[in-house]
């Protein structure tokens, strides 16, 4: 059961709760991308019920009407079991979104798992346009990474990283971290193929902002991101400047170590709770 306060950061714990969220954010301008919450699937029964679920999601989405795409994570599909398995699962995903007339983005999980997601988006790249990747800048080797995915005309989504990795992989300083991000995102805005900017710093922001707008960059050749219920205000001030965003909703059953991640990620998370409790 999901549990205040919780219920900030996931929409719930059903589909039609995550499809209400959508459809509340696109009253306001905002797209959406759905994320069934889970990770670090060891059972092929249970990847199987995964691989159905999500293409149960994508159909929802299409009765519901919303504007909103997937993000899919590939341990849930069985990468942990055996690549093949995932890319059989991953396969028909995006098959089914094809059919839908939807986008899957596959989101990237800790640095063991990099090389191998990658390998996978570029097996099915090829024959399924409707997909895109996920690339961390605090990862050392992302530079060269995101050179590849441009080369390959693939959608990045660019996000600074959530998971905790050793010295020798990743920028143990967030302001190398921070650098790697604009650095990143100006090679994305100026050569990727219609990047997204998941950030909520405002610093990071105002960076894409102002290259964008002096290399002549179009509002409609990029996207912002972020996540459900962090700065809504300043989602619907982005979307009043002009500028597309979109947010993602979490949903599922297997919600807590998400909320515990993004408790961890940013100081004003813990204070938004603890203000919260402190009312109650």
């Amino acid at each position: 059961m999901l549990i205040w306060p919780a219920t900030r950061f996931v929409a719930g714990e059903q589909a039609a709760e995550a499809f209400e969220a959508a459809r509340d954010l696109n009253a306001k301008g905002i797209l959406a991308t759905l994320d069934l919450l889970g990770e670090n699937v060891t059972d092929p029964e249970e990847a199987h019920a995964s691989c159905r679920s999500y293409i149960d999601v994508l159909r929802g989405i299409a009765d519901a009407g919303v504007d909103s795409g997937i993000s899919i994570k590939l341990t849930m599909l069985g990468l942990d079991i055996d690549p093949g398995l995932a890319r059989e699962h991953l396969v028909s995903i995006l098959q089914a979104a094809e059919a839908t007339g939807s986008w899957v983005r596959i989101d990237m999980e800790g640095s063991r798992y990099v090389q191998p997601t990658l390998d996978l988006f570029r097996e099915v790249f090829p024959a399924h346009r409707n997909v895109g990747v996920v690339i961390q800048s605090m990862l050392r080797r992302s530079a060269q990474d995101v050179e590849d995915m441009i080369r390959l005309g693939a959608s990045v989504r660019l996000v600074k990283g959530a998971y905790k990795e050793p010295a020798e992989i990743a920028f143990p300083d967030k302001n190398d971290v921070n650098a790697a991000f604009d650095r990143l995102a100006g090679r994305l805005l100026e050569n990727g193929e219609r990047p997204a900017i998941a950030t909520h710093d405002d610093a990071r922001i105002e960076h894409a902002i102002a290259f964008a707008a002096a290399r002549g960059i179009t509002l409609g050749g990029f996207e912002f991101q972020m996540l459900y219920g962090i700065r809504r205000e300043t989602q619907i001030a982005l979307v009043e400047r002009g500028y597309q965003m979109r947010v993602y909703v979490p949903f599922g059953e297997k919600w807590l170590p998400y909320f515990y991640r993004r408790l961890r990620e940013r100081k004003e998370n813990v204070s938004f709770v603890l203000r919260s409790v402190s009312r109650r």
